[in-house]
């Protein structure tokens, strides 16, 4: 058995409002095994974005509990590269942050630059470079840090179909090779069947775990995913739980 990673221990979370209390998660559990790649699909506004706060430790349940036995580092809907910073610069910034812009971080930021195809960007400015190159580039900067899991909030949302696709199949790639654990949010039924080892199902608000199941394609290449027979039956079966 692998190693838990991430744990969500029969979490609740309630928002206070000026009109009273909000659940978004009641009883929420499950977990994450060290290298595992896990999407969650569900409708819109049923908390996804919330399990990933929680998961960030950026929130707090109002009960059960949230373990992650290790380093968070978290890739946003859209890149948010700083335009006024070099590529280079963009990506050593967590290590600035935390206080590791160290030589040696350095050496190893930039090492893994060159590795994924960002080598002859590095001096460049963010709008020098495709959505697709600036995606790759900000995966580049959360994996800086060295984090144990990653948390992808609808990373590929704002790129075209064309881009998303290629973009999707370089980030798998990537996760794939540093040997991440991820935990994907998505609204995108074939990006969560292509990319993920498991697929979690949300219910409506209050979100709870409706169903859950490991993706069978013996595969991991999401192009190859695509086109496997099988594609289409996860996609009928996910499609029929999503919508009731």
């Amino acid at each position: 058995m692998k190693k838990e990673i991430l744990t969500f221990r029969t979490v609740t979370y309630t928002y206070h409002t000026a009109d009273g209390e909000i659940t978004a998660i009641d009883n929420l559990t499950f977990s994450i095994g060290e290298g595992e790649f896990v999407a969650m699909i569900g409708p819109s506004g049923c908390g996804k974005s919330t399990i990933l706060s929680l998961a960030a430790g950026l929130l707090s349940p109002s009960a059960g509990d949230v373990v992650c036995n290790g380093t968070v580092g978290y890739m946003l809907q859209r890149d948010e590269l700083f335009p006024w910073r070099t590529i280079e610069k963009n990506i050593r910034l967590p290590l600035e942050i935390k206080k590791q812009d160290t030589t040696d971080h350095r050496v190893k930021a930039k090492a893994l630059a060159v590795k994924y195809g960002l080598g002859e960007f590095l001096q460049s400015y963010p709008s020098r470079l495709s959505g697709g190159m600036r995606q790759r580039a900000a995966l580049i900067r959360t994996l800086a840090s060295d984090p144990d899991v990653l948390l992808l909030d609808e990373p590929f949302s704002a790129l075209d179909y064309q881009t998303r696709l290629n973009v999707t199949q370089d980030v798998s790639s990537i996760i794939r090779r540093e040997k991440k654990t991820a935990l994907l949010i998505t609204h995108d039924i074939s990006e969560a069947i292509s990319l993920a080892d498991r697929v979690i199902v949300l219910t409506g608000r209050p979100a709870h775990i409706s169903h859950m199941h490991e993706m069978d394609f013996g595969e991991i290449d999401p192009l190859k995913r695509r086109e496997n027979r099988a594609f289409s039956k996860w996609f009928e079966i996910l499609w029929k739980e999503l919508n009731g």
